[in-house]
């Protein structure tokens, strides 16, 4: 699946640079590239760190991760944060387990209780809502994946199996899956809870649980640095009717392609035009609350990967329509590896990028109505890849409000 659960889903002006500046040692031990090879030993790091954000307050916390656990590739990781105003959090995750040649297995545990945070709810998340319309009020939330990740013998994958995966570099033969790229099948069940409080007129269940089926041909050339080629995803999400929650179910589509524009003279390396387009429905959905997901576990916009300027779930609704547009440089100066701290690790480039995102949820499934009055989020970034890790700073401005970021990972 492309994106992760976002640890940190709160509006934040200064935090989360340090949360990222701190861990270096520990992140780039688990994720180097070479580590794909067997080790002696798995190998642990843990660091603290600190950060202030409007939602939480002055925060403190520590994150640890072994890698090589019984397999090179395999990592499990941890974090755990408290904050002044009383919030608290904890996040275990265990990754790339190989069974047998194709499969690869996972678990990951998000649980959390917040203090006064702030929920768009109900109409409030409409396209149509004000940012202001916001209630603030305690939450005990949590989120539970396992998943088993069937690796297709096709493409790149053809020989060697899971491994192809996890190889960070790709050799792209084509626009054939047959041929060229990762394709693979996800089973993830998946387990979701939100319980808010002293919420007047609110209702909404307190958990719901499902499987989630991903289907995936990732065609880059590069999992961190893309230059060239594509990517498409298509997701179905399927929840059973239990004493809380009626039946519903959504699917999710998504496409990423990567143009190499070339070189501008000596000035300009790389120069990267990046596309992509999400569209969303819950074909289940019926008014009068029927057959819906619960807002925790719908189709959402808002946060690291749509309209960055907006905060994590900002809209939600029936259904959504995203695009965003990156061009992407990588200059031919970069002076990171002569800069005190990241000198003391390989930073073999950095990229700057101006990105564009558009986007909107309705309540109904229709493209017309999804292309009107749609919401828009403009900015720049500096991304740059630390010991196979990429971090990703970014200032994004809307019509609401501007964020700025600090995570790992391309958005796309």
């Amino acid at each position: 699946m492309r994106s992760t659960l976002n640890l940190f889903p709160f509006k934040s002006a200064t935090g989360l640079a340090l949360f990222l500046i701190l861990p270096f040692s520990f992140l780039s031990n688990a994720f180097a590239e070479e580590d794909i090879w067997p080790t002696s030993l798995p190998e642990t790091s843990a660091v603290p760190f600190m950060f202030s954000s409007e939602s939480l307050g002055t925060t403190i916390g520590a994150a640890a991760v072994m890698k090589g656990v019984g397999q090179p590739q395999a990592t499990l990781f941890a974090a755990g944060l408290y904050s002044t105003k009383g919030s608290y959090m904890t996040y275990l995750s265990a990754n790339n387990f190989q069974i047998g040649h194709s499969w690869l297995v996972g678990a990951n545990a998000y649980n959390a209780n917040f203090k006064d945070m702030d929920y768009h709810l109900g109409a409030a998340g409409s396209n149509s809502s004000n940012v202001n319309e916001e209630v603030f009020t305690d939450s005990i939330e949590a989120q539970y994946h396992l998943s088993a990740n069937y690796i297709l013998p096709i493409g790149n994958a053809k020989t060697i199996g899971a491994r192809a995966a996890y190889l960070p570099e790709r050799k792209i033969k084509g626009f054939n899956p047959l041929e060229s790229g990762v394709s693979s099948i996800e089973f993830s069940p998946f387990y979701y809870s939100r319980k808010l409080a002293d919420v007047a007129n609110w209702n909404e269940p307190y958990s719901n649980w499902g499987m989630k089926v991903n289907f995936d041909w990732d065609n880059r050339n590069s999992v961190r640095n893309t230059t060239h080629g594509s990517r498409t995803e298509l997701d179905f999400t399927y929840s059973p009717q239990t004493g809380e929650q009626e039946e519903w179910w959504t699917w999710e589509f998504q496409q990423s392609a990567f143009f190499d524009l070339g070189n501008l003279g000596e000035i300009i390396n790389k120069q990267v035009l990046a596309l992509d387009v999400y569209l969303a429905d819950t074909p289940s959905w019926q008014d009068g609350s029927h057959h819906q997901p619960p807002e925790y576990a719908g189709i959402k916009l808002g946060g690291l990967y749509r309209l960055r300027s907006y905060s994590s779930g900002r809209f939600h609704g029936r259904s959504a329509i995203h695009y965003s547009a990156e061009y992407r440089v990588m200059p031919d100066w970069q002076p990171l590896e002569d800069w005190p701290i990241f000198n003391l690790y390989d930073v073999p480039w950095w990229q700057w990028v101006i990105f564009v995102d558009a986007g909107r949820v309705a309540d109904e499934f229709s493209l017309s109505t999804l292309h009107e009055d749609m919401k828009w989020s403009a900015g720049g970034a500096i991304r740059f890849q630390v010991e196979g890790i990429v971090v990703r700073t970014e200032m994004s401005k809307g019509s609401e409000e501007g964020l700025f970021r600090v995570m790992i990972n391309q958005p796309f």
